[in-house]
């Protein structure tokens, strides 16, 4: 299986289930719906289901994988524009009905609405298979920042149509549940997101990398983790930095990823240490290298960034929404600024600048908060849906019990 290694034991709580999962991203491209799909698959594979993946070649020497309960079926794509390194799966509706004709799923599980997706759910819905949807990413709020802002909301009717079609749309938050139950969606679930509290950790610690950014102990290091992309605000970053910088000029701060803005960013900010993609250990290493993790981001379903720096120990400032707003109670395991407030985003970094006790506290109790957060949980509610949809297909669904941090 691609990588990811199948547990050799399995979890038999339920009755096994035959998953058609269709996406358009998968591990190893570096993205939160990659790598939350990656972590679906590994879930369910672990509780024994089946599962037969569909998803867009990533490159020329892609090859489908086949073990055990996991097969892929890799179909043709093409680029999504401002997203080169991504593909968008083509349509495959006649393709798909061959394929599930000749072998039924007991469900069909969607977690992206391009063609290729649009493609599985008129497949499903002609063979009369019950379909599930994840509403991974904000596209429509993407628009204003690729210049096709007239297209926001042409995109956010697609959306809603799109699924509504679904027996049930599943989503990481309330709060995202009732925006989209006010914009007309309907059958809207939580099923939130774990984090692997193993791999970020406060123990990747790394003193060597810390030295190599010009920082000792006493340093204050800013973390960013994001796609470097416009969409990000990351420029509320860099105004936060500048402003900790002139309270303590010691202070580093690093953004690790990559993306379409990053060249434009180095050549403007010289002193700002660019570290590139980072993935897994190395990964893991930076943020816990680092001390304070700013997040600038307004376009996020969830923010699987924002639970990874708070796992790795990092005093976490995010605007009230999203993961944050489901994780994070103001000054006592991180630090909340209201939606959209630049200012008030500002004024909260700088008060971590010449703080490290305060930051090193919020750090601790972050830590202790998401420890709850198992991915293990959240699959037995993800299963808990697919189980409801397959026996009641076109009744009212149930919400599962959800899992929250601890404060």
């Amino acid at each position: 299986m691609r990588a990811m290694n199948t547990p050799n034991e399995t979890l038999q709580v339920a009755p096994a289930l035959h998953i058609a999962l269709v996406t358009e991203t998968y591990v190893p491209e570096v993205n939160g719906v990659a790598i939350t799909i990656g972590r679906m698959v590994h879930g369910l594979l672990k509780r024994g289901h089946r599962i037969h993946l569909i998803r867009p070649r990533q490159h020329k020497q892609d090859v489908a994988a086949a073990e055990g309960g996991y097969a892929e079926t890799l179909v043709s794509g093409m680029p999504i524009p401002g997203y080169p390194e991504l593909k968008s799966g083509l349509p495959a509706k006649n393709l798909l009905l061959k394929l599930w004709r000749a072998q039924r799923p007991d469900v069909v599980h969607i977690a992206t609405e391009g063609p290729l997706g649009w493609s599985a759910l008129s497949a499903a819905r002609k063979l009369e298979i019950p379909v599930s949807t994840d509403f991974h990413t904000n596209f429509h709020n993407y628009t204003q920042h690729y210049g096709i802002g007239l297209l926001k909301k042409p995109i956010a009717a697609y959306l809603r149509h799109f699924h509504n079609k679904a027996a049930c749309t599943l989503v990481p938050t309330a709060s995202l549940q009732q925006q989209l139950e006010h914009e007309g969606y309907r059958n809207v679930l939580v099923v939130s997101r774990g984090v692997d509290t193993e791999l970020f950790h406060p123990s990747k610690r790394d003193a060597e990398l810390r030295a190599s950014w010009n920082a000792n102990e006493d340093t204050p290091v800013v973390m960013l983790v994001s796609r470097i992309a416009p969409e990000k605000n990351l420029q509320v970053v860099i105004r936060a930095f500048e402003k900790i910088r002139k309270l303590n000029p010691l202070a580093r701060l690093v953004i690790v990823g990559d993306g379409p803005a990053r060249a434009e960013l180095q050549k403007q900010h010289p002193h700002v240490i660019f570290a590139g993609m980072q993935t897994g250990e190395a990964l893991a290493r930076h943020y816990a290298s680092g001390d304070i993790f700013l997040y600038p981001s307004l376009t996020e379903t969830y923010g699987n960034v924002t639970v990874e720096a708070m796992a790795s120990g990092l005093a976490t400032l995010a605007y009230d929404y999203a993961a944050a707003q489901q994780h994070i109670r103001h000054n006592i395991n991180g630090l909340l600024a209201t939606y959209a407030d630049s200012d008030a985003f500002i004024a909260e970094a700088r008060t971590l600048a010449n703080d490290l006790p305060r930051v090193r506290r919020l750090g601790a109790a972050a830590r202790a908060t998401v420890e709850s957060l198992t991915w293990e949980h959240i699959m037995g509610q993800m299963e808990a849906v697919l189980l409801d949809t397959v026996r009641a297909p076109g009744a009212e669904h149930a919400q599962p019990e959800l899992s929250t941090a601890a404060d």
